[in-house]
């Protein structure tokens, strides 16, 4: 498959060009400007700043990804590893950074349900999406975030209305084509008493194809609100994958968010979930399963700011062949969030005696009554149970497969939608190896 033709670059002529072609309200032109001006001031990330001195990015080449000249043309995209047996309430699908299709049931768009491509709700919930967008994550916080501040696009918007309870899961698709670029961004709003089940992936034309994702994920959850939030990264091989995810939970609101780390040759994330109002709670997960060279690097911290919050962290990961994980996880209590319950753990399941992987929890406490944990383990597998599993007519790598499959139970069991946790151990399973 051809790699796909991109314009000028990421060069000030392709991004006036860019603007151009947007044709946006003056709000938003500004704050891509302002994010621009960042963008050409910043360097790129170096392993001499702390936070990136665990991930080695002199290979990345930013010039060789640009704006996408057109709009790609071809059929429906397949409706991705997450939707089998589901019946969807909605879904959303870019290509290449253009959005693609939107369907929304009609029974939800009555009730003021917004979902589709913010490109285009942007232009027509103007206020909505002014008030809201970058309110979470910070447009300047490096060249990573302050490019996709400029030049984001096929993006998603879900915004819920105060009380509205979505009981279909909703699904959202993004797909590159070799040596594209995808900075497309996520804004979820959901209102004070609502709730609502959203399922994102993200995928490739081609497994080993080069690309480029800069994106963000923005939840916002108003009082009282729920959200289930599954992402499952499954890029190409080649893709470099660059993201910043934040959440806001107010008071009293519940978040489970479900992370799932597949694909890419070098991924850094930052997600951060803030706890912001009294009552407050987050459980998040995260999965990650590496081979070949695969470099993941995933930074959470669970911020802890108002008082009475309760957030509860399980990431885990197996690793074979050369790949490589970073896992580093702060739980911050500022001096105001009393009484906070705070649990972060990492384990890592080695299939390969030529993997890596970094665990680096953290807290950092500023308050005097609180309850906070943190715990990592990292551990081969276990040739007895290998053996076991061999004796009753099982080959090595179904052997290896049920273990693997044991380790992630733990994080399977808090996922509550069925499809989910199967699509995740059955993608998991198809990228184990024999081993001697």
């Amino acid at each position: 498959m051809a790699e796909v033709t991109t314009s000028l670059g990421f060069n000030r002529e392709a991004f006036d060009a860019f603007l151009q072609s947007r044709g946006e309200p003056s709000w938003l032109r500004d704050q891509r400007c302002e994010a621009w001006a960042k963008f050409e001031e910043l360097p790129l990330p170096s392993q001499k700043d702390e936070e990136w001195s665990r991930t080695d990015i002199r290979l990345f080449r930013l010039d060789r990804f640009g704006f996408p000249a057109d709009r790609p043309a071809g059929a429906r995209l397949a409706d991705g590893l997450l939707t089998h047996r589901v019946e969807l309430g909605g879904q959303v699908t870019a290509w290449d950074s253009h959005p693609h299709s939107a369907r929304l049931n009609e029974k939800w768009a009555r009730r003021g349900v917004l979902f589709g491509s913010l490109d285009e709700l942007a232009a027509e919930h103007g206020d909505l999406v002014r008030s809201h967008l970058f309110r979470a994550v910070d447009a300047h916080y490096d060249k990573f975030a302050a490019l996709h501040a400029a030049a984001w696009s096929g993006g998603t918007l879900l915004y819920v209305p105060r009380g509205v309870v979505i009981d279909e899961p909703l699904h959202m698709l993004s797909v590159i084509s070799p040596g594209a670029a995808d900075l497309g961004h996520a804004l979820v709003i959901l209102e004070d008493g609502a709730e609502a089940t959203l399922l994102a992936e993200t995928a490739s034309l081609s497994e080993q194809s080069p690309g480029l994702h800069c994106g963000a994920v923005e939840l916002l959850l108003g009082p009282g609100a729920r959200m289930r939030y599954v992402n499952l990264q499954n890029w190409a091989t080649g893709v470099w994958h660059f993201a910043h995810q934040k959440a806001l939970v107010d008071r009293g609101a519940a978040l489970q968010w479900t992370i799932a780390a597949l694909g890419s040759r070098l991924a850094k994330v930052n997600q951060h979930v803030a706890l912001v109002g009294r009552g407050a709670g987050a459980q998040v997960n995260g999965v990650m399963f590496t081979e070949g060279k695969q470099h993941l690097s995933y930074h959470t911290l669970q911020h802890h700011e108002a008082p009475s919050c309760k957030s509860d962290l399980l990431y885990k990961s197996a690793l074979q062949d050369v790949s490589r994980t970073v896992w580093r996880g702060m739980i911050k209590v500022d001096p105001a969030a009393q009484k906070t319950d705070g649990y972060q753990r990492n384990d890592n399941l080695m299939l390969s005696d030529h993997a890596r992987s970094d665990s680096i929890p953290g807290l950092e406490i500023l308050a005097d009554d609180v309850r906070c944990t943190h715990g990592s383990t990292t551990g081969r597998v276990d040739d007895e149970q290998i053996f076991y599993a061999r004796c009753r007519g099982l080959t090595r790598k179904e052997a290896v497969r049920m273990v693997v499959a044991g380790f992630f139970q733990q994080v399977f069991d808090r996922i509550t939608i069925d499809s989910v946790r199967e699509a995740l151990g059955e993608a998991i399973g198809r990228r184990i190896r024999e081993y001697d």
